[in-house]
């Protein structure tokens, strides 16, 4: 059997957000055989521009990520109660590509914010926005990583057991509704 292929998809652009460095502890923990960062720094959704120019190459190139994966991990911030523009932008242009890349695809959900719930607000709308692609959403163990900016020490690891216990028990689960 092989080893799986894990893809990320973050919803902050920046380099050292925390939901990055939160995908990026999930990945260790799961422990792929190669994971990517799905690149979302896409053009704005716009039918003119779909209709004129047809679906741009890095929502394609999106489209085929998702569809080759084994397993896709999504971090999700907190802004103004919901997910972030880019996170919903990428869903909309993929939904706009030929065929369901997310039809059945294992994925966990998970999101980092500077508040006390940690992105709760926003990881539930995240998992109704996802409804439509019919994905195989874990339900559990929910990760909501509060106050995020401290709780990464200066290598991007997780400081907190709690979290990283939780992540683990995610990424395990992951790993088996994938088939490994």
């Amino acid at each position: 059997m092989s080893e799986p292929n894990l893809l990320g998809l973050s919803g902050s652009l920046r380099q050292n957000a925390t939901n990055r460095k939160l995908l990026r502890e999930a990945a260790r923990l799961f422990d792929p055989e190669r994971f990517v960062e799905a690149d979302l720094n896409l053009p704005l959704y716009d039918g003119d521009l779909e209709e004129g120019e047809g679906i741009p190459e890095a929502v394609r190139t999106l489209a085929d990520q998702i569809a080759q994966a084994d397993a896709v991990i999504i971090s999700t911030p907190e802004y103004n109660k919901g997910p972030s523009g880019v996170l919903k932008n990428a869903l909309d242009w993929v939904s706009r590509t030929e065929g369901n890349p997310w039809a059945n695809k294992p994925v966990a959900v998970m999101s980092a914010a500077a508040g006390r719930a940690g992105g709760e607000r926003a990881q539930m709308i995240l998992r109704a926005y996802m409804v439509p692609f019919q994905p195989c959403i874990l339900q559990g163990p929910e990760i909501h990583l509060a106050n995020s900016s401290n709780e990464f020490d200066d290598d991007g690891k997780l400081s907190s057991e709690r979290y990283e216990k939780s992540l683990h028990k995610l990424m395990q689960k992951l790993r088996s509704t994938a088939g490994f």
